[in-house]
């Protein structure tokens, strides 16, 4: 079975990603407020989802690539975010640029249901060219 990746994002980064995660084979689940944007990813082989809460029901691994702290805190954890839907062992990686205190917050209220936070750290050419890398945060289990 194909792992399924959410994907929240699709701006000048989470597009190039996304469309690189459906050219190694994955499964994914889009979403993002600019339609055009979802469509073009979804053209490329990709579902999608109306809320993060949607995908996260779904997904054993989700990334958001968002424009800053209010955004991934909205996703991960308002009102139809992400922790409303994510099962024990999902696993969230935020691709955005936040602030250290936000990822701390997001990191600590995902840990305490039973799920995974990763940051990372790049740059535009490499998310064009499938190059990137992320950094675990959290406790050892």
């Amino acid at each position: 079975m194909t792992m399924k990746v959410g994907f929240i994002g699709l701006g000048i980064m989470g597009k190039p990603m996304s469309k690189n995660l459906l050219k190694a084979g994955y499964s994914l689940v889009v979403s993002d407020r600019n339609p055009e944007a979802v469509a073009e990813v979804m053209a490329a082989g990709a579902e999608t989802a109306a809320t993060a809460k949607a995908i996260a029901e779904q997904c054993d691994v989700i990334i958001t690539m968002l424009p800053n702290s209010p955004h991934v805190k909205e996703v991960a954890l308002g009102e139809n975010g992400i922790i409303e839907g994510a099962k024990p062992g999902t696993v969230l990686i935020d691709m955005s640029s936040i602030a250290p205190l936000a990822s701390r917050e997001i990191s600590e209220a995902l840990e305490g249901e039973g799920r995974g936070y990763a940051r990372r750290a790049g740059k535009r050419r490499r998310a064009e060219g499938s190059r990137r890398h992320a950094v675990g945060d959290g406790r050892r289990r």
